[in-house]
């Protein structure tokens, strides 16, 4: 079979999209099944730790305090080992490690190395030099035993094999072996490659195996795994080789406690993997029989490699990356890495949304085209233990790949853009969604014209053509009549029922003043209706689609100006109110990013607000009962299906939506996927249409088996969404829009 990554792994941009169309036709259904279950344990697993986040502030502590002082710890681990009576090496690069390692298996005579499972080695592509030097190579997990024979790279950091089915497995061994006994179940096949390696093991000259975390104080190490084979590797064989990449020191033994609590509850959703093994080699256990006939004792090499680290450690921006304890957490919540995995979303050696700063980091960026996959959704950011922001690493990549863009057909668009990004360089289907809000402002002028092109299969030709957007997508409507224009009308014949006092900015952002003003028009009534003085704002851009296109100087020069803007009315004792949830999560996250002044950016974080959010801040303050301005009995003989957004649930904002309507009374099913797929701009282009799709097929499953069209109301809280939703058919509103149809007035 052709392995996606190969394909992926070369720069041209088309070499990614086959990878993607390879890997949702051999392996989305697997790669799915795997990942969610890691991920559903995760949920169940975090929720039983005491202190949760406390836990991970401090293990972010610890890692940025043993990355800044990284020099200090080598040195003082080196005197660690040698005091232990080991052998310490820093291989400066790939080559330097494998031809090190190399010299000591010819020191001992190797004949055979049995290896546990490590990133670390597949990134240096050891295996290949110790081959090519006539080694035998085991690999001893079960899962990088079944791709040593099939070929395969790992897809998985943690599973290697999740992409494989039993029944591929199957196969591949009755072709590899011949066993003459039936190999069908999962049993049977790890009998079967227990037998095998059990051999390997008795009769192995050396024991490589990777490193969790090294201690520096003492030079002992962790070791996790599920499975044993790990620990025959270090105990059988008299030499045991330990290799680690340098960001894996940390300063005291004592620091393990911390990492090994949140290793495994992140990565597989278990307590406590099976086997947690702390050493503190050489060990000084007896040699196995077999072996006294060549060593009379037990020796340690720990090599270390840098190959790239020390160069992220100083980056302003990829240095993050070397805080990640590689648990795979961010992989799990992924939906595009559950839909195509690591074989497609991956690079020479790493994988998924971390995986893009690894293979810049230690190879070169063009390896790092498949972040492209990343959308920027922010659900990898909970998850990740150490609080690494993944989006954003990618979406500095996503700029650096820009600067190296063969640009095409860029004449179109000379002297049409905005002045604040006319020096960024990027293609033109970047351009354009990264500066929507412009050709949008244009597009309303003329719906009728705009709306009427938009749908003549000739134009969308063109489109997919110069822009890449699918012409299978639906484009949304420009309309003709803004929430500007109906916010004008409405304040003429808007009359209070009462006065609370407070007064609220509603911010129009691009999407809701363009495209879809209902909303818009919906938190105004209701926000009247309670007592609010509300103002609508002016239509700014926010900055979040120059931000998706990695349009970085765009994002970062219309962040300046919006929170000018926003703080004048703070300062003026406004809240501000803001309907889309990728706008209000580029106020409260993504702006600590562009906003140099800490204060500031928690001045606006503080004062902003999505609607229902600020809804039960006002009920529970002022004591109002919801049932005095609501009255259900208008809807009361329908479901509600509710999907809150991506980003509205990374900073907090979804539960308050569900609480508000079941207070009411409502029968409420919510959504149980990471993501809809659309995320925003992704699901119109081209390249990533079928992805996008794919991703909603289990949104699209559970809104099926809720109800038909006729007695359930689908409710999304963000504009992607509702435009995700609506490919089946569904009229799909903004939960305002449902307080707005029961509003008792």
């Amino acid at each position: 079979m052709i392995n996606p990554r190969e394909v992926a792994n070369k720069s041209n941009p088309e070499n990614l999209h086959k990878a993607i169309k390879m890997s949702l036709d051999i392996e989305s259904e697997a790669v799915k099944r795997n990942v969610q279950t890691f991920n559903l344990n995760h949920y169940s697993a975090i929720g039983k730790i005491e202190d949760y986040d406390l836990l991970k502030d401090h293990a972010r502590k610890l890692k940025e305090y043993s990355i800044e002082n990284l020099p200090e710890l080598l040195a003082k681990l080196e005197s660690s080992i040698k005091l232990n009576g080991g052998h310490f090496y820093l291989a400066k690069d790939a080559k330097d490690a494998c031809d090190y390692i190399l010299k000591i298996c010819l020191l001992y005579k190797a004949e055979l190395v049995v290896k546990g499972k490590s990133i670390t080695s597949e990134e240096i592509k050891l295996n290949h030099v110790l081959e090519a030097g006539g080694i035998e190579v085991a690999e001893t997990d079960l899962a990088e035993f079944i791709l040593q024979y099939s070929g395969e790279q790992p897809s998985h950091i943690v599973g290697p094999a999740i992409h494989q089915s039993r029944e591929r497995i199957s196969k591949l061994f009755k072709e590899k072996f011949n066993p003459g006994i039936p190999l069908e179940t999962g049993e049977e096949l790890t009998k079967f490659a227990r037998t095998k390696l059990r051999e390997k093991f008795l009769t192995a000259d050396i024991g490589i195996t990777g490193a969790n975390f090294i201690a520096a104080d003492t030079g002992s190490i962790a070791l996790v795994e599920s499975e044993g084979n790990i620990r025959l590797c270090y105990t059988l064989p008299p030499v045991h080789v330990a290799l680690a990449g340098i960001e894996k020191v940390l300063p005291s033994i004592n620091d393990f406690g911390t990492f090994l609590e949140l290793l495994a509850p992140s990565g597989t959703g278990q307590p406590l993997t099976s086997y947690t093994s702390i050493i503190r080699p050489p060990l000084s256990l007896p040699l196995y029989p077999f072996n006294k006939k060549k060593n009379n004792k037990r020796e340690f090499y720990l090599v270390l490699i840098d190959n790239g680290r020390m160069k992220m450690r100083n980056d302003p921006i990829l240095h993050e990356a070397l805080y990640c304890i590689r648990c795979g957490a961010c992989l799990n919540a992924c939906a595009n890495f559950q839909s195509v995995g690591g074989h497609a979303f991956g690079g020479e050696t790493y994988s998924g949304g971390i995986g893009g700063a690894w293979e810049t980091g230690t190879g070169k960026l063009e390896n790092a085209r498949f972040s492209e996959l990343c959308t920027g959704c922010s659900r990898c950011v909970p998850q990740c233990p150490v609080k690494i922001d993944i989006p954003w690493l990618n979406e500095i990549l996503h700029q650096r790949l820009n600067e190296k863009e063969k640009l095409k057909y860029s004449f179109i668009f000379k002297g049409l853009l905005p002045k604040d990004n006319l020096n960024e360089k990027a293609n033109l289907q970047k351009l354009f969604l990264g500066n929507f809000y412009h050709f949008a402002k244009w597009g309303s002028r003329f719906p009728a014209i705009s709306n009427k092109m938009q749908r003549n299969r000739p134009v969308r030709i063109l489109l997919e053509k110069f822009l890449g957007l699918s012409r299978e997508r639906m484009l949304p409507a420009f309309t003709n009549k803004t929430l500007v224009k109906h916010y004008q009308k409405l304040g003429l014949s808007l009359l209070k029922k009462s006065d609370t006092g407070r007064k609220v900015l509603l911010f129009a952002d691009i999407y809701t003043n363009y495209l879809y003003p209902a909303r818009g028009i919906a938190a105004i009534k209701v926000f009247n209706d309670l007592g609010i003085n509300l103002t609508l704002g002016e239509v700014i851009p926010d900055g979040r689609a120059a931000l998706s296109q990695g349009l970085i100087v765009a994002a970062s020069k219309r962040a300046q100006l919006i929170v000018q803007y926003l703080n004048q009315w703070i300062e003026k004792g406004y809240d501000i109110v803001v309907i889309e949830p990728s706008v209000l999560a580029m106020f409260r996250r993504d702006y600590k990013h562009f906003i140099k002044d800490e204060e500031l950016f928690i001045k606006i974080k503080n004062h902003s607000y999505e609607p229902f959010e600020y809804l039960k801040k006002l009920l529970i303050e002022e004591n109002i009962n919801p049932n005095q301005i609501f009255d259900i009995k208008k809807l009361s003989d329908h479901k509600l299906f509710y999907h809150s957004h991506c980003q509205q649930k990374t900073i907090g904002a979804a539960d308050q939506t569900i609480e508000l309507l079941q207070k009411l009374g409502f029968n409420v099913i919510t959504s149980q996927v990471e993501c809809c797929g659309m995320a925003g701009s992704f699901g119109y282009k081209k390249d990533f249409y079928e992805v996008s799709m794919r991703d909603a097929e289990d949104l699209f499953k559970q809104i099926q088996t809720a109800g038909d069209k006729d007695n359930i109301l689908v409710l999304a809280g963000g504009i992607s969404c509702k435009d995700q939703i609506s490919e089946m058919g569904y009229d799909v509103i903004h939960p305002l829009e449902l307080l707005a149809k029961i509003l008792v007035s």
